[in-house]
């Protein structure tokens, strides 16, 4: 199996353990604050889809994240994510979320990242990528797509896997 099929494969069952975890959360779920600093599960189910839309269509594409383009003012939020380097923390309380518009989003985020990773084939997982703006330095597409922004996607889907449970409902699908 070469790289790319392998991160294929991984964004998948990434995509599909975060959107299992979301399938029955009802709004209220999605909105209700926990006591210290911990984000609405609503806003982190946001700041990940986000967060991929942003780093796949925006850094590794060179294009603009589907939010800002064919998505603009469709994804389910009620008002924009902050902007890069602005806080999250006060935006997750405030915005308020349509989990169903921002389910479908999510899709066309996932379609985008696949379709990214299909046509890095060759060398485009070797491809320099400037992420300095993070503290990283120079790496690779391939380090970015496997190691940060994938990890980023589960890290998350713990986060709301534990808040359902504070809540009393279950966490993982499984």
């Amino acid at each position: 199996m070469d790289a790319v099929l392998l991160l294929r494969g991984q964004y998948e069952s990434a995509h599909g353990l975060l959107e299992g975890t979301m399938q029955d959360v009802t709004p209220e779920q999605a909105h209700w604050s926990p006591l210290g600093k911990a984000n609405p599960l609503g806003a982190s189910y946001a700041h990940t889809v986000i967060g991929e839309d942003m780093m796949v269509n925006g850094l590794v594409r060179g294009g603009a994240p589907l939010f800002a383009s064919t998505w603009a003012s469709k994804i389910g939020l009620s008002e924009p994510p902050p902007q890069p380097g602005e806080s999250w923390d006060q935006w997750a309380r405030r915005v308020r979320i349509d989990l169903p518009a921002l389910r479908q989003y999510a899709q066309a985020v996932y379609k985008a990242s696949d379709e990214c990773l299909a046509s890095l084939g060759g060398d485009g997982l070797n491809r320099p990528l400037d992420l300095s703006g993070f503290g990283l330095g120079q790496q690779t597409v391939g380090f970015f797509l496997g190691n940060i922004l994938l990890s980023h996607a589960n890290n998350h889907c713990g986060e709301i896997s534990c808040l359902k449970g504070l809540q009393g409902a279950k966490g993982y699908p499984f």
